[in-house]
């Protein structure tokens, strides 16, 4: 881990940086020093580089680099390298704007998503393929009773059952009708 991946980089401090940012940064350091180059490289240099360009690669990594310098330099007592947070008891470690809520996946919006979407089910099997669906659940109870009736009582039958049932949920989603937009 290097101690300060942004000035290996030669970038300003910043959890802020895009991507394409960092990577050029990267990649003209690397054209400078890769070690196959006709005059050998420089070897450290490069290994240097690749390694901060590895930590600094997403921005959560950013956030988390940028971070541990801020902490470190205010467990050293550096307090102007740094910002402070409003109320100056701290290092300016606030976190980046978090995106619209429009961007968090549906099934992150609501503690009953599932009840709604178990609720739309009989609905979506009437507007699929409930034939389809019809062979492929009579299918799973005729391997459930078949694994049953083979070993009765052993501690992989339920296990067996449990396969079966989650092969039917999962292949079966195919033959439900597409839910509807909320």
């Amino acid at each position: 881990m290097n101690p300060n991946p942004f000035a290996a980089l030669g970038l300003p401090e910043r959890p802020d940086l895009d991507d394409e940012t960092v990577r050029a940064a990267w990649r003209a350091i690397a054209a400078a020093t890769h070690p196959d180059r006709a005059d050998g490289g420089d070897l450290a240099r490069y290994t240097q580089a690749t390694a901060a360009y590895a930590e600094l690669r997403t921005p959560w990594s950013r956030s988390e680099a940028y971070a541990d310098l801020v902490g470190q330099a205010w467990r050293e007592g550096r307090y102007d390298d740094y910002s402070l947070d409003p109320d100056g008891t701290g290092p300016g470690t606030e976190p980046l704007p978090a995106g619209p809520a429009a961007a968090l996946p549906r099934r992150l919006r609501s503690p009953l998503e599932p009840l709604l979407a178990l609720a739309s089910v009989p609905s979506r099997v009437r507007r699929g393929r409930p034939l389809r669906l019809l062979i492929r659940a009579a299918l799973a109870a005729g391997l459930s009773l078949a694994v049953l009736a083979l070993i009765p009582g052993q501690p992989a039958a339920p296990a067996d059952i449990a396969i079966v049932i989650t092969w039917f949920v999962l292949t079966g989603r195919k033959d439900l009708a597409p839910p509807p937009e909320r």
